[in-house]
């Protein structure tokens, strides 16, 4: 059919659900995976086992790809320079990626945008960090500047004795001042080389230890003037940066506005809800995007829609777990990733989709916590 064939870089979740809006465009997804059990090897045909740190598995990868897209930010940069090098068309680019691949790149370029960010400082010493808290107030939280994610990679330190463990450690830091936040909230957009864009709706993302553990869209009691803002935001950062594909934006919401706290440049945890709550899933508009075909209509399918993700626990008795809740709530949309189990590992997400905020809240949340141990919230 001469249909474009597009390479992902990473065998995660992210890859699998891209997997799976491929085939509704009849298009045919390669992914890069480390392992054979890794979750989108389990599913998609294209696989091939390789290194996403060696240059030459990339380029025997990239080979007959349209386009080559991640599925996380952990390919080096200059090994993505490399790939350009070679004529490969790479979406996001190695220059835009940066900005999610060092937190402190990323404050800098921000900051000098005049996009509000936390105060912060590189530090390499515990004296820059007492003299940041100086400024600023302890605690302080230090940042990896490259690497983390899920919460790794971030301390919140009290005092210097704190400070000098991290410190010792000889990694890149960077100290920020920690939030007063009123909560976290996330605008996801997409943007095509041509320049067309497009912005869900802004959702609230709720965190625990960390990690993510609920979306719900759009952010409750959030005003029209705050929504337009932060998606103007996000859609602003698209075109400085000059990312192609899927941006999410990690915003606190704090009394005086709102803060720029991370960047991904790929689909996202926060936009997971838009598989069935959106005309437009956020994998499919991805796809679109890095292809350069016009973007999807990113409208909601129902007024409310709440993703829970179901997170590591109970090992055994999941296919018991999974009939019990097809058949408690038929309506709730449930999606595994065949990853391994381990506590606190995010192993699927539910979600669920309404009219009524407080009841749709419920089910996805029960729903997501009957998977993990078989415990009933209600």
């Amino acid at each position: 059919m001469g249909l474009p064939v597009v390479g992902m870089v990473g065998g995660g979740q992210l890859s699998r659900m891209t997997h799976q809006a491929a085939i509704a465009l009849g298009l045919s997804l390669r992914v890069l995976a480390d392992k054979t059990h890794d979750s989108a090897a389990l599913v998609a045909n294209g696989v091939e086992i390789g290194d996403h740190t060696s240059l030459e598995d990339l380029r025997a990868f990239a080979a007959g790809c349209e386009v080559v897209t991640f599925d996380h930010e952990h390919v080096p940069g200059g090994l993505i320079e490399g790939l350009e090098a070679d004529g490969t068309k790479v979406h996001p680019g190695s220059v835009a990626l940066r900005h999610a691949q060092d937190k402190l790149v990323m404050r800098e370029r921000l900051a000098g945008l005049g996009i509000p960010v936390p105060a912060f400082l590189p530090v390499a010493t515990v004296a820059d960090v007492v003299g940041f808290a100086h400024h600023n107030g302890w605690p302080v939280v230090l940042k990896a500047a490259t690497g983390g994610y899920d919460g790794k990679g971030v301390w919140v330190v009290r005092d210097a004795d704190e400070a000098a463990e991290i410190v010792a450690s000889g990694m890149r830091l960077l100290a920020e001042a920690l939030v007063p936040l009123r909560r976290e909230l996330a605008a996801v957009v997409a943007r095509s080389p041509y320049g067309q864009a497009a912005a869900w709706p802004v959702v609230e993302t709720v965190q625990a230890d960390g990690i993510c553990v609920e979306v719900v869209a759009p952010a409750p009691g959030l005003s029209e003037v705050r929504a337009l803002e932060a998606q103007g935001l996000a859609l602003r950062l698209a075109q400085e940066l000059d990312v192609v594909g899927v941006l999410a934006v990690e915003l606190f919401e704090t009394d005086d506005g709102i803060l720029v706290n991370e960047l991904a440049m790929r689909p996202h945890n926060s936009g997971h809800w838009t598989i069935e709550g959106s005309r437009t899933s956020q994998f499919e508009q991805h796809l679109r995007a890095v292809l350069d075909y016009p973007l999807g209509a990113t409208t909601m399918a129902a007024p409310v829609v709440v993703m829970a993700n179901v997170l590591g626990g109970l090992v055994d008795g999941l296919d018991e777990r999974l009939h019990m809740l097809f058949a408690r709530d038929p309506a709730l949309k449930i999606h595994l990733y065949g990853k391994e189990v381990r506590p606190g590992r995010k192993i699927g997400h539910v979600t669920a989709l309404g009219s009524d905020l407080q009841d749709v809240r419920r089910r996805a949340r029960e729903g997501a916590a009957y998977l993990k141990d078989g415990t009933w919230l209600s």
